[in-house]
């Protein structure tokens, strides 16, 4: 985990960017010593929001099979996840 000062940003902007690029992780900032901001480079930040919109319509197929909805085919479903991850 990456934490630094909030000050960090201001004074060296470049060091964190490359920081959050390379190590592919947040980088927590903190301000008078408590949890202020979560900073991220822009690549990891849209993969994450690819991945909790995967996990949410997962949930949502989930829910229609346990209430005994009709859903798609396995062959479908597995297509449409395919093409899902391929954009990840």
């Amino acid at each position: 985990m990456n934490i630094r000062p909030s000050a960090a940003i201001r004074q060296n902007y470049n060091e964190i960017a490359e920081l959050c690029r390379s190590s592919r992780e947040p980088v927590y900032l903190t301000k008078n010593g408590e949890g202020d901001l979560v900073v991220m480079d822009i690549d990891s930040f849209t993969r994450r929001e690819k991945m909790l919109e995967l996990r949410e319509q997962l949930l949502a197929v989930e829910e229609d099979r346990a209430m005994g909805r009709m859903g798609c085919t396995l062959e479908e479903l597995d297509d449409y996840l395919g093409q899902l991850l391929d954009e990840v």
